[in-house]
């Protein structure tokens, strides 16, 4: 903090203390206002990523709704189970999102994990359910014959598969049906999860960018 200095004389001193005092109190209303520029672009930035994490699961589980409806409208015989499996699906990723938008509401515990023990099949084959359904995609899930345990956070790790598979099937050309291949494999008492898809891929050159928060290719993909 700068702080003002205190000079009683009416003389050139106190001409050169009147101006330090102006640019002392500039600079901390320019500090101020910066700050609030700072606050109000995370928030926006925390705002932009809760509405894409929020967004991703939304196309698949209407998608969802529609194909009971219709099996519902041709008297299906399996209209029970599938009623059933579509329910369960949705509830869950119902919470996923209540669980977001509550985390959104305290901004500071966005990033903190709640962390459990979970067998990772249970979300990918919510995840997989999810998106089964759409006639556009075929996808492939080859998980090993036993539970894997994690200790992770359950919505993390939901999010993390549901923004992996969006992207795959968006990365696929709409004149493509689009394969998805998710694969399981441990290692020295590690999980390694593959997703794979028949898309065109990410060009080297954009490559070293993909970790970056928010970072896409969409628009070069629609070109």
């Amino acid at each position: 903090m700068n702080e003002a200095i205190d000079w009683k004389r009416n003389d050139e001193i106190g001409e050169l203390v009147k101006e330090y005092n102006k640019m002392v109190s500039k600079l901390d209303e320019s500090a101020t206002a910066l700050a609030k520029s700072e606050r109000e672009g995370a928030w926006r930035e925390m705002a932009r990523q809760v509405a894409h994490e929020i967004k991703n699961p939304l196309t698949p589980m209407k998608l969802s709704l529609q194909y009971l409806q219709k099996a519902i409208s041709n008297d299906s015989d399996n209209v029970k189970e599938l009623t059933n499996s579509v329910a369960q699906t949705l509830v869950e990723q119902i919470n996923h999102l209540n669980q977001i938008a509550g985390e959104f509401s305290q901004f500071a515990n966005i990033g903190n994990p709640r962390n459990e023990v979970f067998d990772l099949h249970e979300v990918l084959y919510v995840v997989t359910q999810l998106y089964g359904v759409n006639d556009r995609v075929h996808l492939d899930c080859t998980p090993l014959p036993h539970p894997v345990l994690i200790n992770a956070d359950r919505t993390h790790i939901n999010r993390l598969f549901t923004n992996l598979i969006q992207n795959a099937i968006q990365a696929v050309p709409e004149n493509r049906i689009a394969v998805i291949e998710v694969e399981e494999e441990l290692r020295d008492n590690k999980i390694l999860v593959r997703v794979k898809d028949n898309g065109l891929g990410i060009p080297e050159a954009m490559r070293s960018k993909i970790f970056t928060p928010n970072f896409t290719t969409k628009l070069l993909v629609l070109v």
